[in-house]
C-alpha cells in the first residue's frame, strides 16, 4: 500500500506531461494553419456496421466514415488504426504512399481519442479482417484528455455515471443499452399510435402536485411571486383531457419525486401514463400484456428475455391475483377473515411488520404485501383489488367497497406499472381528498391535497375510464438486463462533488 502511495505523485506527473504534449500538438497544428476546430463539417456516407454487413457489395469501393480513434499501431511507412463510430468500429490501413508524405507525418502524431474522418477503399487484410485502405484521413477534433486504458476499460461506477460520455466511448454494452432504450420508447409510441391513442404534453410546473403518493420538489415562480411544485405524476391533467373529449391520450415525460436514491429509484425519472375512455382496469391489463409483448418482439426479437439468472416469459398470459390472495399464498393469512384495524395491527405485531398509528386495516394489508410477497413475483403477475386507503383516485369495487378496481404489474419482484378503473364520481373524489388531507395533517408527507379544478372537471363529467402509469426506466432495465436504474439513465442524479 505504501509503495502504491509513493507511486501516485509520479503517475500524476506522467499524466500531466502527456496532457501538456497534447496541448503542444494542438498549438503546433494551429500555428501551421491546420486547426482541427476550424473544420465545420465532414461528409459521412457510411458507418462501420454498414460496411461490415454489406462487405461483399462494398469490397473495392470507396467509403467515407468518421469516428473516434481508439487504437493506433505505427509501423514505419504503413500503420493500422481503429475508428469507432455509433454502431461499432472498423480497422483502417494507413500507408504513406496512399495518403501522401505530409498527411502521413501528421497522422503519426494523432492521439487515441482524436476524432477523424476517413476516406478509402473497402478490402480484406491477409488475416481476413474487413478494413478500409485509407486514401485520405482528416483530423476533425483534437482530444486534450486521456481515455481510460482500453484493456481494463472504465469500471469505476461513480466515474461512469458522472462522465457518461466517457462511459459510452469505453463500454460498448453501455452504448447498446441506450440505443435500445430509444428503440423501446419508439416501439411504445408505435403501438399506442396504432391503437388510436394521441400523444400529448401537460405542465411540469404545477400548483398542486397530485396523482401519486410522493413528496414533490418545490420552487418559486418569480414572475407571479408564487410557490410552485414539480409534477410527481401526469394523472390529473390527462384526466382533464378525457373530460374534454380526448378519448385516448398518453404522455411520456419526466416526473420528479423528492425521495431517496437506490437501485430502483431516482428522483427524476421517466413516466408514461395513458387514459382510455369507456374501459376499465381489465381493459388496461389486456393493453399492458399486448404492449409488453409487442415491445419485446420489436426490440429483443423474442418474448422471452433474460434478467439476471431468470428467463422472463412475456409471451404467455400474465398471472392474476388479488392482493388478498397473494398475501394468503405467501403468509397463510386471509385478510378477508381479519375483522378490523385492531385485529390487523395485532397480526402485524406478531409478524414484526412495522406500521404507524394512523394506519388502518387496508394499509396493513399493503404492508404485508410489500414485506412478504413482492420479492416472489418474478414472472409477470398482476396484483389486483387494492385497499381503498392506498388508492385515493380509484373506483370502488361495487361488491366490495373497501377495495378498489386497481392493479399493479410485478416482474422480477418490481412494480412495473399501476392502473385503475378511474374514479369519476366527484362527490366520492372530494371525500377521498378529505381523507388524504387528514392523512397529511397526521404526518403523511406523501398524501395528496385537494385539487379544486380537477374536482370541477369531474363535476362537468368524465366517462368511465381506464388509466395506467408505466415506469419507463424499469421497463428498460428489464429489456436490457440492467440491475440498477442508474444503468439506464444517461445522466442519473449524483451527489455534488463539492459536498
Amino acid at each position: 500500500m505504501a509503495k502504491e502511495q509513493n507511486n501516485q505523485p509520479q503517475q500524476e506527473q506522467d499524466i500531466n506531461q502527456l496532457l501538456r504534449v497534447r496541448r503542444d500538438k494542438l498549438a503546433a497544428l494551429q500555428e501551421a494553419g491546420k486547426d482541427p476546430f476550424q473544420i465545420t463539417k465532414y461528409d459521412v456516407a457510411h458507418h462501420s456496421k454498414d460496411i461490415k454487413d454489406n462487405f461483399d457489395e462494398l469490397e473495392g469501393k470507396q467509403v467515407s466514415i468518421a469516428g473516434r480513434l481508439m487504437a493506433k499501431r505505427v509501423m514505419g511507412k504503413a500503420s493500422f488504426c481503429n475508428v469507432q463510430d455509433l454502431p461499432g468500429n472498423i480497422q483502417c490501413y494507413v500507408a504513406r504512399d496512399s495518403v501522401g508524405e505530409e498527411p502521413y507525418a501528421d497522422f503519426k502524431k494523432f492521439d487515441v481519442g482524436d476524432i477523424v474522418g476517413v476516406k478509402g477503399e473497402v478490402f480484406r487484410t491477409q488475416k481476413g479482417e474487413m478494413s478500409i485502405h485509407v486514401s485520405e484521413i482528416t483530423l476533425l477534433s483534437k482530444s486534450l484528455q486521456i481515455l481510460p486504458e482500453k484493456y481494463h476499460g472504465l469500471v469505476n461506477t461513480d466515474i461512469r455515471y458522472r462522465q457518461r460520455y466517457t462511459d459510452l466511448i469505453m463500454n460498448e454494452e453501455v452504448k447498446e443499452t441506450f440505443v435500445k432504450r430509444s428503440r423501446i420508447i419508439s416501439a411504445i409510441r408505435r403501438y399506442l399510435d396504432g391503437q388510436g391513442f394521441m400523444e400529448v404534453e401537460t405542465p411540469m410546473l404545477v400548483s398542486n402536485a397530485g396523482g401519486a403518493a410522493a413528496r414533490p420538489f418545490e420552487t418559486h415562480f418569480n414572475a407571479l411571486d408564487e410557490d410552485v411544485k414539480l409534477r410527481i405524476s401526469l394523472e390529473l391533467y390527462l384526466k382533464r383531457l378525457i373530460v374534454g373529449g380526448m378519448e385516448r391520450v398518453y404522455e411520456i415525460g419526466r416526473v420528479f419525486r423528492n425521495e431517496g436514491l437506490d437501485t430502483r429509484h431516482n428522483p427524476e425519472f421517466t413516466l408514461m401514463e395513458l387514459y382510455q375512455a369507456y374501459t376499465d382496469y381489465y381493459g388496461m391489463m389486456d393493453l399492458t400484456e399486448n404492449m409488453f409483448r409487442y415491445v419485446a418482439r420489436e426490440v429483443c426479437g423474442t418474448t422471452t428475455v433474460p434478467y439476471g439468472e431468470e428467463m422472463i416469459d412475456l409471451g404467455k398470459p400474465f398471472a392474476r391475483m388479488t392482493m388478498i390472495e397473494a398475501v394468503k399464498k405467501y403468509t397463510g393469512i386471509d385478510f378477508d377473515e381479519v375483522a378490523d384495524t385492531e385485529a390487523a395491527k395485532k397480526l402485524a405485531d406478531e409478524k414484526e411488520v412495522h406500521y404507524e398509528e394512523r394506519h388502518t386495516k387496508g394499509d396493513i394489508l399493503n404492508l404485508f404485501f410489500e414485506e412478504f410477497v413482492e420479492e416472489h413475483l418474478v414472472q409477470p403477475t398482476f396484483i389486483m383489488d387494492h385497499p381503498i386507503e392506498i388508492s385515493p383516485l380509484t373506483k370502488r369495487k361495487p361488491d366490495k367497497p373497501d377495495y378498489v378496481e386497481r392493479f399493479e404489474l410485478f416482474i422480477t419482484g418490481r412494480e412495473m406499472c399501476n392502473a385503475y378503473s378511474e374514479l369519476n364520481d366527484p362527490v366520492d373524489q372530494r371525500e377521498r381528498f378529505k381523507a388524504q388531507e387528514a392523512a397529511l395533517a397526521a404526518g403523511d408527507e406523501e398524501a395528496n391535497t385537494t385539487d379544486e379544478d380537477f374536482l370541477n372537471a369531474l363535476e362537468i363529467g368524465m366517462p368511465p375510464t381506464g388509466g395506467i402509469g408505466y415506469g419507463i426506466d424499469r421497463l428498460v432495465m428489464l429489456l436490457t438486463d440492467s440491475p440498477a436504474i442508474r444503468d439506464v439513465l444517461l445522466f442519473p442524479t449524483m451527489k455534488s462533488l463539492d459536498k
